[in-house]
């Protein structure tokens, strides 16, 4: 129960550190996320976001991890395809091979 109290806040905190890297750091990266490029759609920062407003924290961070997991392939597939522009994903935790 006491868990379930401090879900809002976790999920708060979570979505403003996204918020903050979305508008501090993602900008002067000098690559893009990896799933995003291959399949469309959100980049992973932005699915995160959306998964924490839609679902409970758990659920979230369980998307989030088989997000990470697909985006990490994506950026194989990119990397294969062509290693000369730039699509290498360098981003934690989307390289960490689970």
């Amino acid at each position: 129960m006491l868990i379930n109290s401090y879900q809002p806040l976790a999920k708060s905190m979570a979505i403003n550190s996204i918020i903050a890297y979305q508008k501090y750091i993602s900008p002067h990266k000098r690559f893009s996320c990896s799933h995003r490029l291959l399949h469309g759609g959100d980049s992973c920062s932005n699915y995160v976001k959306r998964m924490l407003s839609e679902q409970s924290l758990k659920e979230a961070v369980q998307s989030s991890l088989q997000r990470f997991k697909d985006c990490a392939q994506a950026s194989k597939v990119l990397e294969t395809r062509s290693s000369t522009n730039g699509f290498r994903c360098i981003v934690i935790p989307c390289c960490v091979p689970f």
